[in-house]
């Protein structure tokens, strides 16, 4: 007997029931079971019996229900983002369903989920069919359409400091490196965009590459100001504030967005001396079993507070991270999910270190602050604090190739690579956020400075970056599937094949070339080798602490 028959049996049991203590007649009742999308009740036991379908739960599990806010087409999968507060079991329990027109649902288990406890949880879906709108068997909304990920506002903060917003949007095109026309958009808050008289505008001061400033309409202020954390306590049924970049003059569009505002740590002019002197702020994706030995390294070293943006990692890095102890390491690790936007994270990370850290730096997961001579990284910060017109510290990139190797070495990166190029390839940058120019355009190794501020570049002797770029064909081929730089072209692509963001010779196929394991090998460096184990190494087993 289907569901929905036995649904109703229950239903005019019941009914019947109630209406024989009132002296009515069955007769006059004549029950009629609506079902809407989603029936709480209905919904309940479909997700039920498909998960219990495909073997992943018990008849006695009780699933959450959630509520999806977005669904964003990536490439390769759809993007879901649940309302805060929506709790989750394993992606084996519950189901991405698509619903396609004038055709029978379909049903896919999802590739991974990802939540914090302070923001949405996501759940990364396959790809469907185009245009069909998704939901989650779990859910209690409507399925959703996907907004598409390369013409999209996708985030947005609050700096108190000036006003102003700070907008992170696909879709504009604007040139790498160089600043907008800031006159030809504006920004537009609002619930509905399609209804003019309900939104508010204000004027873009600036715009350059995926980052928009804006000024912050007094309304809005008002309205942040009265929520809790910049979020809203609206019912599940009321759409949230969000902001958008308009492009003004003659057919003007809005992009869509899914940005609501977030406010930055509050900033405080009286205060003389920051959390951190030195912070770093990476963005990786699947990188766990390489980043203990990263933080460890660089705590000892001096950095005392990271910034992990997390760009769709499915290889458990959250385990990996819950390892370490807190009260020595004070990570937080941040969901960012976006295709080709390192330049706009670096970006966002600066504006959220800004208030705690003296200092940061913007290095991979492969690379490693290295003091050659007698200084270290707390003697170079201490250097520099002292003079308020230098902004940025660059430094020098060693790249260092396989080293006849072909498996991932037991003992780490540091120890197990020790053959490199002769000259350094690129450098990267330690910045002041405070010296960050207010467009915040940066190119990834490093930053542009407000008016009257400097860089300065670091001797090799007193500092310098041992960046594990060419590693075992292994780790090395995962580079092709993708490349998160939003100007830097994927391996598969065609363009820019001689870019110094490429290996020398390799090409655009990811095919291990018969002499990789010798490759990038012109001068044995054993320097950070040696640091290491003098430091790290017990002294009666050997043993790395990663």
């Amino acid at each position: 007997m289907a569901i929905t028959d036995k649904i109703q049996q229950i239903l005019v049991k019941t009914m019947f029931s109630k209406r024989k203590k009132n002296k009515l007649s069955y007769a006059s009742f004549r029950p009629v079971l609506k079902t809407a999308w989603p029936s709480a009740t209905l919904n309940a036991v479909s997700s039920e019996r498909g998960a219990q379908q495909a073997g992943v739960v018990s008849v006695d599990t009780v699933l959450p229900s959630v509520h999806i806010q977005h669904a964003i087409a990536l490439p390769d999968h759809v993007l879901l983002m649940l309302r805060d507060g929506s709790l989750l079991p394993s992606s084996g329990q519950f189901e991405c369903l698509y619903s396609p027109v004038n055709s029978s649902q379909l049903r896919r288990l999802p590739l991974s989920v990802a939540a914090l406890p302070d923001g949405p949880s996501l759940v990364h879906c396959p790809a469907g069919p185009a245009r069909v709108a998704v939901s989650l068997s779990l859910a209690q909304s409507a399925p959703v359409a996907p907004l598409q990920w390369d013409r999209l506002v996708y985030t947005a903060l609050i700096d108190s400091r000036d006003n102003s917003t700070v907008v992170f949007a696909k879709g504009m095109n604007l040139r790498p490196g160089r600043l907008g026309v800031p006159s030809r958009y504006e920004c537009v808050f609002g619930r509905d965009f399609s209804k003019p008289k309900l939104v508010v505008t204000s004027p873009v001061v600036s715009a350059a590459q995926e980052i928009f400033r804006c000024v912050t309409p007094v309304r809005i202020r008002r309205y942040l100001r009265m929520t809790t954390g910049g979020k809203s306590s609206r019912n599940n049924d009321e759409k949230p504030m969000l902001v958008s970049i308009r492009t003004k003059g003659r057919g003007s569009s809005t992009l869509p967005s899914i940005a609501q505002p977030e406010p930055l740590p509050r900033y405080n002019r009286h205060r003389r001396q920051k959390a951190h002197s030195m912070c770093v702020c990476t963005m990786l994706r699947n990188q766990a079993r390489f980043i203990r030995e990263w933080i460890i390294y660089h705590s000892h070293i001096g950095v005392q507070r990271w910034f992990i943006y997390d760009n769709n990692s499915d290889d458990g890095i959250e385990e990996v991270l819950s390892t370490m102890d807190p009260s020595m390491y004070n990570v937080t690790r941040h969901l960012w999910p976006w295709m080709k936007s390192q330049e706009a994270g670096f970006a966002h990370c600066a504006l959220r270190a800004r208030e705690s850290c003296e200092w940061v730096g913007f290095i991979d997961i492969d690379e490693f602050l290295h003091f050659p001579g007698n200084r270290t990284l707390q003697d170079v910060i201490r250097n520099y604090s002292t003079k308020p017109r230098i902004g940025e510290l660059r430094t020098a990139c060693h790249s260092f190739g396989p080293s006849g190797r072909t498996k991932i070495p037991k003992k780490g990166v540091t120890t197990g690579y020790t053959c490199r190029l002769a000259a350094p390839e690129r450098h990267k940058s330690i910045v002041r956020p405070d010296a960050l120019n207010p467009s915040l355009i940066n190119v990834v190794h490093h930053f542009h400075l407000k008016e009257g501020m400097k860089y300065v570049n670091i001797g090799q002797g007193m500092m310098l970056i041992n960046h594990y770029k060419y590693q075992v064909w292994e780790v090395f081929k995962d580079k092709f599937s993708g490349r998160v730089a939003t100007y830097v072209a994927d391996w598969q692509d065609e363009e820019n094949v001689g870019s110094r963001d490429r290996a020398p010779g390799l090409g655009t196929k990811p095919v291990e070339p018969k002499d990789w394991p010798k490759r990038f090998c012109e001068v044995y460096d054993t320097g950070l080798k040696d640091f290491v184990q003098n430091t790290f190494a017990d002294p009666h087993s050997g043993n790395l602490p990663w």
